[in-house]
């Protein structure tokens, strides 16, 4: 898969896809409708398959102060559109001068002479230009005069779950990563550095590799049962905290803290990728640390049993 950022001055082979347009924070279950549909046309035009999404996410423009709520870094969002076949992938920067288009001015300057599109495949309740006033029925129409075709994706849903990103973000505050795993096809996963910290953990026997959240959705703070993906591909169980750690006095911003099992190697600065597979208990603040380890313990051969039951 190829990555393209930006639509000015495209090459011919970056040009003429059928694509998929939207945010697709996550790349959950219904924005991979919104896919399926590109690729069909893709399939019947004999063109590239294309997505078209944002970075930074307008959110982060229009309210820079808002809570953080990214699902998935920019980076994820390629993987995961790779595995789901997709040819090219192009990361729009979302800046003053797109935000100041128009809606015909989107379709005309970045879709249709900038990226010469196809085909364009919507969700249902797609927005876009200065104001969010484009609808799927304007893209369409604008589609007709511009020289692409349009379809529209319907929503999805399980029983009275919705498949949107709302939900995701709704079900990991509320602490459910199993529910946010419904809508996404995949575990909620945390991805970064590892940071080197004050190594407490080590010294009371459960050493954590930590992970700066940034700009990702804040889960409900508490403990974890995870999976962690190392850079060579292995994949480890684990115990994790996403908190502050309130027994411990100068963590301000929420952390990830996770200790993988039967595992001790130096992985500082390397990227490592955390799945949230299962919420244990909310996060506490401890009279003792004889206190904290005796529950992480706790933790730890509770996430064992769920993770590996064979233990």
């Amino acid at each position: 898969m190829r990555i393209v950022h930006g639509w000015k001055g495209l090459s011919q082979a970056d040009r003429g896809a059928a694509v998929a347009f939207g945010n697709f924070d996550g790349v959950h279950r219904g924005h991979q409708r919104v896919i399926a549909q590109a690729a069909k046309a893709a399939q019947a035009l004999k063109a590239p398959l294309g997505v078209i999404s944002f970075d930074p996410h307008p959110r982060q423009i229009f309210q820079p102060d808002a809570p953080t709520f990214r699902i998935m870094k920019t980076d994820q969002q390629a993987r995961a559109l790779a595995a789901l076949g997709v040819d090219v992938f192009y990361v729009l920067p979302f800046d003053r001068e797109m935000a100041a288009l128009t809606d015909h001015e989107f379709a005309a300057q970045v879709l249709a002479q900038g990226l010469g599109v196809r085909h364009v495949a919507v969700g249902f309740d797609v927005s876009f230009g200065k104001g969010r006033t484009g609808s799927p029925a304007l893209m369409a129409q604008y589609g007709e005069t511009l020289g692409f075709t349009v379809s529209v994706a319907e929503a999805l849903g399980q029983g009275e779950t919705k498949f949107s990103s709302t939900g995701v973000r709704d079900a990991l505050r509320d602490g459910h990563p199993e529910r946010a795993t419904a809508i996404l096809g995949r575990p909620f996963a945390i991805e970064g550095a590892v940071e080197r910290g004050r190594q407490l953990g080590r010294t009371l026997g459960f050493p954590t590799a930590n992970v700066a959240l940034t700009d990702y959705v804040i889960p409900k703070l508490g403990a974890y049962a995870t999976r962690t993906r190392l850079p060579d591909g292995r994949e480890i169980a684990g115990v994790a905290n996403v908190g502050v750690n309130p027994t411990v006095a100068g963590e301000i911003a929420p952390l990830l803290e996770v200790w993988l099992f039967d595992f001790d190697e130096d992985i500082y600065d390397q990227v490592i990728e955390t799945d949230l597979v299962a919420f244990l208990r909310p996060e506490e603040k401890f009279d003792s640390l004889e206190i904290m380890t005796d529950q992480v313990m706790a933790d730890a051969a509770q996430a064992r049993a769920l993770l590996l039951p064979e233990f």
